[in-house]
């Protein structure tokens, strides 16, 4: 794990409660964007956990670097670096303007430590949307941003576009918050099989996990407000 916030306080309270986790540890500690770039080019971690707000660049901007060079597999991080952004307002514009640059979701500074542990968790898996209800008001409230016409939305369109007629039921209760096991017992299917699905459904749709995949459902009106 990484900690990238320019407050050295709030470095020092996350690090105590990630470190006294027996399967947590941080690697690599930041003040800024460029130091955590920096800092991920020689040392290896799996989920980062990024404020938004810091002195120089900014937790959008190194999120953005650090996601593209993970995916040119240029660094020690590996293509499966997820970023999990911090953030003390819960509809946050930067917030949205992160998951865009490739955040796995966020998480409100003051939420309880057990909901961050099980955040850090839930990212590293790659299997659940980070807090649904708190992405879904986000979402609900810069929907209409999102589906502004743009190549982008164009290209995500076009890919929705070549979901089969299950991979798109799967995909609309992605949307919606559900996890594996509950599309499952909703589509009376094995764990398994939704578990192909979701790896179809992400590949077709060039979404790192999840939440990007969301994002899209709310870009080509999947799923509305």
């Amino acid at each position: 794990m990484a900690l990238v916030d320019d407050q050295q306080l709030v470095r020092g309270g996350f690090k105590m409660l990630i470190n006294s986790q027996p399967d947590l540890e941080v690697v690599a500690e930041a003040g800024n964007g460029q130091e955590a770039v920096n800092a991920l080019a020689v040392v290896r971690a799996d989920v980062v956990l990024m404020d938004v707000r810091m002195p120089g660049m900014d937790g959008i901007e190194a999120t953005g670097k650090l996601l593209a060079r993970a995916a040119r597999n240029g660094g020690p991080e590996g293509p499966d670096l997820k970023v999990v952004v911090l953030t003390t307002f819960d509809l946050d514009e930067y917030a949205l303007s992160a998951i865009q640059a490739g955040a796995s979701g966020f998480l409100l500074k003051d939420a309880p430590p057990e909901e961050l542990l099980e955040a850090i968790r839930t990212v590293y898996r790659g299997d659940a949307v980070i807090a649904p209800s708190t992405t879904r008001r986000l979402l609900d409230h810069v929907a209409p941003l999102l589906r502004a016409p743009s190549p982008e939305v164009s290209r995500h369109a076009a890919a929705v576009d070549t979901l089969t007629a299950r991979e798109r039921e799967v995909f609309t209760l992605i949307a919606q918050g559900l996890s594996n096991p509950e599309i499952a017992a909703t589509l009376f299917l094995s764990e398994a099989t939704v578990k192909t699905h979701v790896g179809h459904i992400l590949a077709k749709l060039n979404a790192r996990d999840r939440v990007q995949a969301v994002v899209i459902a709310y870009e080509t009106g999947i799923v509305t407000p």
